[in-house]
C-alpha cells in the first residue's frame, strides 16, 4: 500500500489515497484541489524515497470537502480572594480534506483515490442504516403489543 509524509500547518500527517483528514484550516473554497509540495517521505509497494527535508518535485493532491469547526474549549481565569473571574471559549477551525493521487518526483502516479466506488459505498450505507432503523421499530412494536397480549391472559 502506497503513502506519503507530508507537512501542512506545522505539523506532519501519514497520508494515502482517498484517506480522509482533518488538517489546520486553508483558505480555499470547498470542492477545490489542493497541492501539497511539502512532502517529506513517499512509499510505494517497492520502494521508499526520504526526502532532504522535502522531495523535490513530489506532490500530493487533495480536493477540500469541508471547513469545520472544532468542539468548544472553555478557558476559564480564577484569581482567589480576589473576586475575578473569567470565562472565555475557543473553536478552532479545521478543513476535511479527501486524497486523490499521490505523484512522485518524475510525475509518475503512486497512488490514486477511486471516489466513485467511496461515494457509493456511503450513499448504500446510508440507505441500509434507514432501511434497518425502520425494521428495528416494526419489530419493537410487534414485541410490545405481544407481551400487552399475554399479560392481560
Amino acid at each position: 500500500m502506497s503513502f506519503a509524509i507530508i507537512e501542512t500547518g506545522g505539523k506532519q500527517y501519514k497520508v494515502s489515497p482517498s484517506e480522509i483528514l482533518k488538517i489546520e484550516k486553508l483558505d480555499s473554497e470547498v470542492g477545490k484541489t489542493i497541492q501539497f509540495k511539502k512532502v517529506l517521505l513517499l512509499n510505494d509497494d517497492e520502494s521508499t524515497e526520504v526526502g532532504d527535508p522535502n522531495i523535490n518535485g513530489a506532490i500530493v493532491e487533495a480536493k477540500l470537502l469541508d471547513n469545520i469547526k472544532d468542539r468548544t474549549i472553555l478557558i476559564f481565569h480564577k484569581r482567589r480572594r480576589k473576586h475575578s473571574r473569567k470565562k472565555n471559549g475557543h473553536r478552532q477551525r479545521h478543513s476535511k480534506i479527501q486524497i486523490t493521487k499521490i505523484l512522485s518526483k518524475d510525475g509518475k502516479v503512486i497512488g490514486e483515490a477511486k471516489t466513485e466506488a467511496i461515494q457509493s459505498k456511503k450513499v448504500i450505507n446510508t440507505k441500509e442504516t434507514k432501511k434497518l432503523k425502520t425494521e428495528t421499530k416494526k419489530v419493537s412494536k410487534k414485541l410490545k403489543t405481544e407481551t400487552k397480549k399475554a399479560s392481560k391472559k
